[in-house]
């Protein structure tokens, strides 16, 4: 007798779930610093336009695989695929780019926790500008300091998942992400009551297009969409996993708008943080990724009770990291149960190790290996790896489950559309075939190309 599916114990334990697994470094890295860089409010206004009309379709759509098939990447496709077709080999992919996505994000994780574990005991603590950037720049070029915090951020993600899905993965999410929130609002409070967070609000409110025009429309145009589609992480299965655990009490676009909306809530405000607080502090608001790690932390050492604010902002940082790992580790874990028919334990474990490992390269990148350049000057493996999950995998993808759920020789649409509708809530209107078969997977496709015109051209 095949052995019952395991089940989150509630629909909150889902969104909180799903919506760890969107929100992640995308919305509290990436968001604010690509926001300063094309322009502020305007551009905000584009990124959520393309977010409901782009992204949300193909949330619907690795949802309804994930709880028609009841399994992870790989078995979903086999479970719900015709026969003698061969839909289950993008499977593979969808799993490989998990795994690559695991090989940098953890990487990215320890430097949350290194940050947060560095403000709480007061080592940067009255550094002027050039000593906080040479700290940064020492740690990243410390390969044992890099491996230790990576570690961190592997075995807690590994120790979660190994006590099982309710009592280890649903409940730390909860946690995490409850205490994500209460941060979140505390800090933006903070942020834009500062003397000056007013002309923060202003270019983070008020939208200027004149803005978008300085930067090139269509180069604004592009950053939005993609940021609109990479910050849910979607085309490798990460939200299939969640809708197998789920049932079919409430229909699929209902959860879809709702988490959505918990992973833009929390990109906004992430803004609400930033912004004020930059011109309050004559920050540039476009200084790239540094903001985080080299900006911030000058701008926090000006602040009244800076260590307390400093490190509940990279507690902050760390939970939105961490809930992505965790997710991603579940998803894993869950294929290899599938797969491979292994104990929740014995997957954890192997997985651990396989995680650990293949993250390796991604720490000696930035420093013993720091002269391999794999995409050209000035690149790192870090690149290389983001490259082959952002550009490729993750747009592709979706344009595999958009096919699947639309196409007769996939799923179909009269399959998919039963199992979005079926339960209470919202549902997806028949008219909007044409709009999910053609026009969607269009859009990606556009950024596909032009991602590929961009990194090379």
């Amino acid at each position: 007798m095949e052995k019952q599916r395991e089940s989150l114990g509630s629909r909150l334990g889902f969104i909180f779930l799903s919506a760890g697994c969107a929100i992640g470094l995308g919305n509290v890295w990436r968001f604010p610093f690509i926001t300063g860089r094309y322009g502020g409010a305007a551009f905000v206004i584009l990124y959520l336009v393309f977010l409901v009309c782009l992204a949300m379709p193909v949330m619907i759509m690795e949802f309804a695989v994930g709880r028609a098939s009841q399994r992870s990447v790989i078995a979903s496709f086999k479970s719900l695929q015709p026969r003698g077709s061969f839909w289950s080999v993008f499977g593979y992919f969808g799993l490989a780019g998990n795994y690559v996505l695991m090989m940098f994000y953890t990487t990215v994780t320890g430097w949350m926790l290194a940050y947060t574990w560095h403000n709480l005991t007061g080592r940067l603590d009255g550094l002027n500008p050039e000593q906080v950037g040479a700290f940064f720049g020492g740690m990243l070029a410390d390969p044992y300091g890099m491996i230790f915090w990576l570690f961190v951020a592997v075995a807690a993600g590994s120790l979660i998942c190994m006590r099982g899905l309710r009592e280890g993965v649903e409940r730390a999410t909860k946690v995490m992400m409850c205490g994500l929130l209460l941060i979140m609002i505390a800090l933006a409070a903070r942020s834009v009551t500062l003397p000056g967070a007013e002309k923060g609000l202003e270019f983070y409110l008020k939208p200027d297009f004149g803005r978008l025009v300085e930067n090139g429309i269509w180069n604004s145009v592009y950053a939005a969409l993609g940021q609109a589609f990479f910050t849910l992480s979607l085309g490798i299965g990460s939200m299939a996993i969640f809708g197998s655990y789920i049932g079919r009490e409430r229909s699929l676009p209902g959860e879809s708008i709702i988490v959505t909306g918990l992973d833009t809530f929390v990109a906004l405000s992430a803004g609400l943080i930033i912004f004020p607080a930059c011109f309050a502090y004559g920050v540039e608001p476009n200084a790239g990724p540094g903001l985080i790690f080299v900006t911030l932390p000058n701008m926090f050492n000006n602040m009244p009770q800076g260590r307390v604010w400093s490190t509940l902002f990279f507690l902050f940082m760390s939970f939105a990291a961490m809930t992505t790992v965790v997710a991603v580790f579940e998803l894993l874990i869950a294929s290899s149960m599938d797969a491979l028919g292994w104990s929740r334990k014995k997957a954890s474990l192997v997985n651990f190790f396989a995680i650990f490992i293949l993250s390796l390269p991604c720490v000696l990148g930035f420093n013993v290996w720091s002269s391999f350049a794999p995409l050209g000057e000035g690149t790192i493996v870090l690149d290389l790896e983001d490259f082959i999950v952002s550009n490729n995998l993750l747009p592709l993808g979706s344009i595999v489950y958009l096919l699947f759920c639309c196409a007769r020789c996939g799923w179909g649409w009269d399959n998919f559309i039963t199992e979005a509708n079926a339960g209470k809530g919202i549902k997806v209107a028949q008219a909007l075939r044409p709009y999910f078969t053609w026009v969607v997977p269009l859009a990606i496709a556009i950024i596909f190309v032009f991602g590929y015109i961009e990194k090379f051209f």
